[in-house]
């Protein structure tokens, strides 16, 4: 069953955000399609500002894909200084993509 994924980071920066994508993809720059991905399963990845830091939601395939990617990002989360935030994880009802 596929998963909606929230992480809510407060004091995160765009910066930050960037500075994370290029260690994710392994020094290649910001993440932009699921194939920047370490792992399968990414269905879509949304990122913004808020008023407090930053915002990331993203969907994926299962529970089981997005902990295998946790396992990867966590670890470059705190490499990179962000907060340490427990992501909301929701199981997906409806999704509509274009």
């Amino acid at each position: 069953m596929a998963v909606l994924v929230i992480f809510e980071v407060p004091g995160m920066t765009k910066a930050t955000y960037e500075h994370g994508s290029d260690k994710l993809t392994g020094g290649r720059g910001p993440v932009r399609s699921p194939a920047d991905w370490p792992v399968p399963g990414l269905i879509s990845h949304t990122a913004a500002p808020t008023p407090n830091g930053w915002i990331a939601i993203d969907i994926w395939e299962s529970e089981e894909a997005f902990q295998q990617f946790g396992q990867i990002i966590m670890p470059i989360l705190q490499e990179i200084g962000a907060p340490d935030v427990q992501p909301q994880i929701y199981p997906v009802f409806n999704h509509v993509s274009a």
